[in-house]
């Protein structure tokens, strides 16, 4: 169980300018240190990621922990990349939060969370929840622009200037379990998860003994040219309810519910296995067991966690 504290006070800033383009975005660099009130070196980093295909290819990606998959508004999807054992460079497009990202949160200690706005109503609730908010406003010196694609598909983040370190593993209180391969399941070569307006494929690589990504119907690559690859794929079939936002076009802002229970498929070494979840609390992580009630076991390595809409959910 997870206890929450203070939100800690947070640095008042202006973005910074636009920068040159290269194959990691790159900035213009003034050599300043982070300055003081940054977040403490205990906690894990979550920064939103730009899914639109004007965002693409991602940055930063392939060194996240854990990679998250949300429905956003339209049926599109939005990424949240996790990071507690190492920083890349830089990472991004960052974009805005959204309500279900406060609830997904909750499972660590005091998280920060990078992210360029939020819907005027929900800001209040990011300042009030138990996390570091870390946008560009307040750590002007953490964010720049690159050239390399259009606003607002172009924002990027410099993450050690916004924490001093990585974690380590010990913050992802996510509930998941590492291990051997269970038994059972079926062999499984590819995978698609879709959206209304979006869609997943995960296909078995045997040379990379990994999940290679697959987005929209394209090879994920990233900025630094490897195509994404998560060592398991969790599918969580969640509930997914309209909430009390709406985007500026007066579409309806998605909720994605992670605490509760249901079912899930998890995919890792090339195989599929039915699950069931459980998170009873928010300050909890999620559990996935196999059917038989025994804890299912991911491959050691990047995760990749897709909430999909539950059959009437």
């Amino acid at each position: 169980m997870r206890r929450t504290r203070p939100v800690a006070a947070l640095l008042a800033a202006l973005l910074a300018g636009s920068v040159m383009a290269g194959c990691t975005p790159e900035e213009t660099d003034d050599g300043r240190a982070p300055g003081d009130g940054t977040p403490g070196a205990g906690s894990v980093l979550a920064v939103k990621i730009d899914n639109a295909s004007r965002a693409r290819p991602h940055t930063g990606i392939d060194a996240a922990d854990i990679v998250y998959a949300e429905q956003v508004e339209g049926g599109l999807s939005r990424l949240m990349a996790v990071y507690a054992t190492k920083f890349p460079k830089a990472i991004g497009p960052v974009r805005s939060a959204r309500e279900s990202d406060l609830e997904l949160l909750r499972q660590f200690d005091e998280p920060t969370l990078a992210f360029s706005g939020a819907q005027g109503k929900l800001l209040p609730l990011i300042d009030k929840a138990p996390l570091h908010a870390a946008p560009p406003e307040k750590n002007s010196k953490a964010y720049y622009r690159g050239t390399d694609k259009p606003a607002p598909h172009n924002l990027y983040l410099r993450p050690e200037r916004l924490l001093k370190s990585a974690p380590g593993a010990d913050a992802l209180t996510t509930g998941f379990e590492y291990g051997a391969l269970p038994a059972g399941g079926k062999a499984e070569t590819s995978h698609t998860v879709r959206f209304p307006a979006a869609r997943f494929t995960f296909t078995w690589s045997e040379s990379r003994d990994r999940w290679l990504v697959s987005m929209d119907g394209r090879p994920s690559a990233t900025t630094d040219g490897p195509q994404m690859a998560a060592a398991t794929v969790v599918v969580q079939y969640v509930k997914i309810r309209k909430s009390q936002f709406k985007d500026f076009l007066g579409n309806n802002t998605p909720y994605t519910e992670t605490v509760g229970s249901g079912t899930a498929k998890v995919l890792r070494d090339g195989r599929a296995f039915d699950a069931d979840w459980k998170r009873p609390s928010a300050e909890d992580g999620t559990q996935f067991t196999t059917q038989d009630g025994e804890p299912l076991r991911f491959a050691r390595g990047q995760v990749w966690v897709v909430y999909a809409k539950a059959s009437g959910g």
